[in-house]
This record gives structure tokens, sequence and C-alpha cells, in this order.
């Protein structure tokens, strides 16, 4: 190659990268030229608001919206009486708690029996905790000691499409009737069966109930499984969030229409950055009893597991817990639909039952002042606890 050739080659791509790395610092400089008050620097500690890093500029863009939204859960507490723990016996999975008759009411999933897993005996065994399971309801007068009331709904019969596990119970008053949601399972409980949603209604909390001939909310009908094998993970399409079950179900009373508020997992569900792919949804109706259909801007989380939603400030406000990035928070739709994070918390406990005897409206979360929860005794059996928490806006060192 001739020599002048060379060096002009050589020239030309020296001028090329300086241009490039000049454009991509003046490119940096502009990224970084965020308009920053001295107020934000002093409240968010940043050093120099010439150079932002990504964590300073996520910062800046965080909502002022203050603190009324933060809490701190103390360690979940036995219940006494017919509630406390029992070996042998599953009780799980609280609904919200109604007043009623000078007493609290609260609903609960109940089985009998260690969980055997999907290596047993399918027919026989038991796969889940909350498997096999019938809807029992208690009653109290202070929240602390319990009594077993009975059977309030229980599993349908043979070929129905709750044959095999009704649970994960939920309640709802509306115009002097009591509406039970729950999750459902028919026969057999294989790693495919898709979990549907099915209601039972009274004009009295202590029943007899109604159940519906048919479920009220199914999973979305457009994934794909691959192959013949029980294998849930294995699909050609995962289909909506909401393909392989609808779980958690919780119907609201909301301008003047129903929202039922459920989780969805999808077929073929993976792991990502904040655990598992789970997500909510809801269905909207004129009536309790349905037909519910699903809103077209649905999932409405990326985020959560057990639904835990309450009405406060003409919105709903929702607590979403345990997987996704978005755990962990408490967050608000203005229109039941569209939410922001608004804190985040730590330590939440799980399957909360709320207390809807509470001033929802006295602040943001005074629903969440106590309430009833599960924990795993151990990996057989589950019993019903209570939980509280308190608002938190300072913080003190001991004697300050």
């Amino acid at each position: 190659m001739d020599f002048k050739l060379l060096i002009y080659c050589a020239l030309s791509v020296f001028l090329f990268q300086s241009c490039q790395s000049t454009q991509n610092s003046e490119n940096h400089k502009e990224e970084n030229e965020i308009a920053v008050s001295p107020e934000q620097m002093d409240k968010l500690g940043i050093t120099n608001a010439e150079h932002l890093s990504a964590a300073s500029k996520r910062a800046l863009n965080w909502p002022d919206i203050g603190n009324e939204w933060f809490i701190e859960f103390s360690s979940l507490q036995p219940l006494k009486g017919d509630l406390a723990y029992e070996e042998g016996i599953v009780r799980r999975d609280p609904s919200a708690m109604l007043f009623e008759n000078g007493k609290y009411y609260v609903w609960y999933s109940k089985s009998t029996g260690p969980t055997d897993g999907f290596a047993g005996d399918i027919e026989k065994g038991k796969v889940f905790p909350w498997d096999r399971c019938d809807i029992w309801y208690a009653t109290s007068e202070d929240g602390w000691t319990w009594k077993e009331e009975g059977m309030a709904v229980g599993r349908g019969e043979k070929g129905a499409y709750d044959d095999r596990s009704v649970f994960t119970v939920e309640i709802m008053k509306h115009e002097d009737m009591y509406y039970l949601t729950y999750q459902t399972v028919k026969s057999p409980y294989n790693v495919r069966v898709k979990n549907q949603i099915g209601l039972a209604w009274s004009d009295s909390p202590e029943g007899p109930w109604t159940k519906s001939e048919e479920p009220i909310l199914s999973p979305a009908d457009n994934g794909i499984w691959k192959g013949e094998e029980q294998d849930r993970f294995a699909v050609v399409k995962k289909g909506d969030f909401d393909s392989h079950k609808v779980h958690d179900p919780c119907i609201l009373p909301y301008k003047g229409k129903f929202y039922l508020y459920y989780k969805g997992e999808q077929m073929g569900e993976e792991i990502t950055f904040g655990g598992r792919q789970i997500r909510h949804g809801v269905a909207i109706a004129d009536h309790p009893k349905g037909p519910y259909v699903k809103s077209p801007y649905n999932p409405i989380s990326n985020s959560g597991h057990e639904i835990c939603v309450w009405p406060y400030n003409g919105g709903i406000a929702s607590l979403i817990t345990t997987d996704g990035p978005e755990k962990n928070t408490i967050q608000w739709a203005p229109d039941g639909i569209n939410f922001e994070i608004m804190s985040s918390i730590k330590g939440a406990p799980h399957a909360i039952g709320l207390n809807r005897s509470a001033d929802s409206e006295k602040e943001p979360t005074e629903i969440l002042r106590w309430g009833l929860s599960h924990i795993y005794n151990n990996s057989d059996y589950q019993s019903i606890m209570r939980f509280s928490s308190a608002r938190r806006t300072s913080h003190k060192a001991k004697g300050e």
C-alpha cells in the first residue's frame, strides 16, 4: 500500500474516532444536564448536579408524596381458641373480616392431613396444603379468641368444576347480601390443571350459602402446551398473563360496578429478575353474580401474589407482596386500574385478611392496623395468625 495512502487512512480513522468521542462526550453531558434545584440536591445528598449517576436520576423522578403510605409490620401473633395451631389441620388464607351481630366473622381454607406433592398418588393424596379444602368460618368478639362455627362452602359433587378443592376465599357484603368468592380445582389435580373462580351467596353471614353452578371467572384460553407430558413449563405459546390459573379473588363494589381483582398465573411461568412471573388482573360486572368481563388493560400489575385491595380516596389501594420487580410496595389507582407506587415496605404478612370494619378513609393505611394472616408451622400444616402495623414517619436513636 502507498505510504501516503496509509497515512491518510490512519488520519481519517483518528479524526473519526475523535469526532465520535467528542459526540459521545457531548451526549453524555446533555444527558446529565438535568435541572436540579438546590433543595433537591440537599434532600437527596447529590454532590454534583453535572455528574448524575443513574441512581440519582431515578431518585429525581421519584414522586413527592410524603410518608403517609409508609408503614412497618410487627411480628405475627398466635390466635387463641379454635384458631390456635392444631397439629394435623391446615387453616390458611383468611378472608377479610366483617363485624356483624357484635362479633367478627372470618372465612378460611381448611383441610386435614399431610401434603404428598405430585410424586404421590394424585387420586388419593394431597398435592398442596390447599388441596382437598373446604371453606369454614369462625367468629370472635375481640379478634383474638375465635370459635370455629363450621363449614360454609364445601367441595362440589364428583365431576363438578369444584369437586377437588375450594379455597382462598374472600367476603363482600352488599345491600344486606353476603358474597363469598374463592378458587376452585377440578380433579385430577395435576400440574397443568386450570384453576377457576367460584361464587356463593347468602342473606346471612352464617349461611346457608348458594353456590354458582359454573365458575364466574376462568383462565385465558390462548396458551398452547407443548407435548402431552405433565410439564407446566413446556409451552408452544404462553398466552395471556392468566392463561394457566386465576387465583386469590376479591370483589369490591366500586363506582356502581363490581371489580373482581385476581392473581393470574401464566402457562410456562418464568423466573425474572423480580422472582416468579405473577401479575394481577381485574374483571368488572354490573351485578355481584356477574357476568364478569376482564379489563382490556390487564394485567394491572407487574408484580404481587395474594390480592389485598381496599378503597381509599375515590380509588383503590393494593398491597403488592412476594413476587415481581415491584414486590413489597403499596400502590394506589385513582381509577381502580392504573396503579402507581406510593411506598416501599418490608416484612408484609402473606395472605392478609383485612379488617373491613376499619375506617379506610381515615388515612391510606388505616385498614392495615391489624388483621389476619397465616404462617407455615411446618411443611404440612399452617395456622391463622394476627398481624399489626404502625405508621413510621420519623426515626430516633434510643434515649434521643
